[in-house]
């Protein structure tokens, strides 16, 4: 099943996707409170066309987003980094959350070096600690698309990554989320990013130094996974940064993740002046 999230005049409203057609579900609440509630999704009669929503990101309020680095193996050889021997953690906050068609968005005075990352998504399905890695997959509601927008000039100048990694709008996330029914094995799934048309990313989730599931267990064994929690697993060689001469993002910059046996997660760049708090929307 794909479930998706998106705005209308009254709110959040969830969907089933069908080809292009919406089949909206008939739940008075978000996708965190449908994940919860575990309930099989009843439909009304309404058919929508996908063209004809605005999509939000496919979780709104996760407990904590997870991301992890160097996780494939040729993005630690690109990087020069040594393959790391136990995962390499850093959060995004949620905040920092988009969905499909939205603005990635930035001030130059802020940074000027914002990167692309086609990661792998896993939205956590029920709590757990300390789970073992053969029952981890269990625990997965379903899968997503994501890009892991960095500054990268915040994230190599601060010597950690919250910052850089945690501006607002750089977590796209969608469209949508496939159940963790559709999908057997989440190591097996072709990963790719485009940059203006151009095929920058390809890879394969094999390719992942731990698996989802490895994530999974070490990341119980540290902290208590909750509904809804979003795990970012890595992305592959063909980043902007590692490149000669490098590719950072600009003004009008179209990006396109694609996952196999999911989708794609399409978003536009937007450099914009700093608002003053007086003028900001918050």
């Amino acid at each position: 099943m794909k479930i998706v999230q998106f705005f209308d005049d009254n709110g959040i409203c969830l969907a089933v996707v069908k080809n292009n057609t919406l089949l909206p579900v008939d739940f008075d609440g978000d996708m965190l409170d449908f994940i919860e509630q575990k309930k099989e999704p009843a439909f009304d009669k309404t058919r929508i066309l996908t063209d004809q929503i605005k999509f939000a990101p496919p979780v709104l309020r996760p407990s904590k987003i997870i991301a992890i680095g160097l996780n494939y193996k040729d993005h630690a050889k690109e990087s020069k980094g040594a393959i790391p021997e136990t995962p390499l953690l850093f959060s995004k906050f949620p905040s920092s959350l988009v969905g499909h068609n939205a603005m990635i968005s930035w001030s130059n005075s802020i940074t000027k070096k914002v990167d692309f990352e086609a990661e792998l998504a896993v939205i956590i399905g029920k709590k757990i600690f300390n789970c073992p890695s053969e029952k981890a997959l269990g625990a997965v509601f379903g899968y997503s698309c994501s890009n892991d927008v960095s500054a990268r000039d915040l994230q190599f100048g601060d010597k950690q990554w919250v910052r850089g990694k945690s501006l607002d709008t750089f977590c796209p996330l969608g469209p949508w989320i496939v159940t963790a029914d559709e999908i057997e094995d989440p190591n097996n799934l072709e990963i790719k990013c485009w940059l203006n048309g151009t095929l920058m990313q390809k890879s394969n989730t094999s390719q992942m130094i731990f698996s989802v599931a490895e994530l999974i267990s070490f990341l119980s064994q540290h902290f208590t996974l909750l509904p809804g929690d979003v795990i970012l697993t890595g992305t592959p060689s063909g980043v902007g940064v590692f490149r000669t001469p490098s590719v950072y993002l600009k003004n009008n910059d179209k990006v396109v993740v694609e996952i196999e046996k999911i989708g794609k997660l399409v978003n536009t760049c937007h450099v914009k002046n700093l608002q003053s708090f007086e003028n900001s929307t918050l």
